[in-house]
């Protein structure tokens, strides 16, 4: 009889869903209760994996910002066409003995450096004519009108031959805004550096 009231009480607890039956469960089923928890859970998770991607986004778009911080339409870019006509407005850096008339002391080195940040400067938007005024060892402000090879110069402008090769070769190979540099050549720049704007 005793035997009877252990298998009874026996029964009466696995029918009543003891937890050791609903982990032991052998079907593979999860509980009622553990897909709540499991949702909480995911719930929970799921914040942390979409901040660290949001995360990762914004430090990306960071990243490109910071890579892309030159004004739109200043990098060079061709022409479609050829153009016959340009104006363009520069800055002449030059060094100690390479522009006559000039008594400029600064060595090469530092005139390429000065150049380049000059350039830099000019890319990221500085009104490229408060530049012409503060740096170069040209008149202010430094626009000039060519007419390309082959070209009829009009009033007031000079042919492409009149002016050093590399002022010619930057001025004729990007479009209007755009802004370039044409570094210090013995022949092709023979003053130092020209970085040169497209006016039109």
């Amino acid at each position: 009889m005793s035997g009877r009231i252990v298998t009874i009480l026996l029964m009466g607890a696995l029918c009543a869903g003891s937890p050791p039956l609903a982990r032991g469960d052998s079907t593979g089923t999860a509980p009622a209760s553990e897909p709540a928890a499991t949702a909480a859970g995911a719930a929970q998770a799921a914040p942390t994996a979409t901040k660290s991607k949001d995360t990762k986004k914004s430090k990306s778009k960071s990243k490109g910002k910071e890579k892309s911080m030159t004004a739109a339409g200043t990098m060079p870019v061709k022409p479609a066409i050829a153009p016959a006509h340009v104006e363009v407005q520069h800055i002449l850096i030059g060094f100690a003995g390479s522009v006559p008339g000039k008594s400029i002391t600064r060595t090469k080195e530092e005139a390429q450096k000065l150049a380049h940040e000059i350039l830099d400067k000019a890319r990221k938007g500085a009104n490229f004519d408060t530049l012409v005024a503060k740096y170069t060892d040209d008149s202010p402000p430094g626009i000039y009108k060519m007419a390309g090879e082959g070209v009829p110069p009009q009033i007031g402008e000079f042919g492409r031959g009149q002016m050093v090769p590399a002022f010619g070769n930057v001025g004729f190979a990007i479009s209007p805004g755009n802004i370039d540099i044409a570094e210090y050549d013995p022949s092709a720049s023979p003053f130092g550096w020209h970085i040169i704007k497209r006016l039109r």
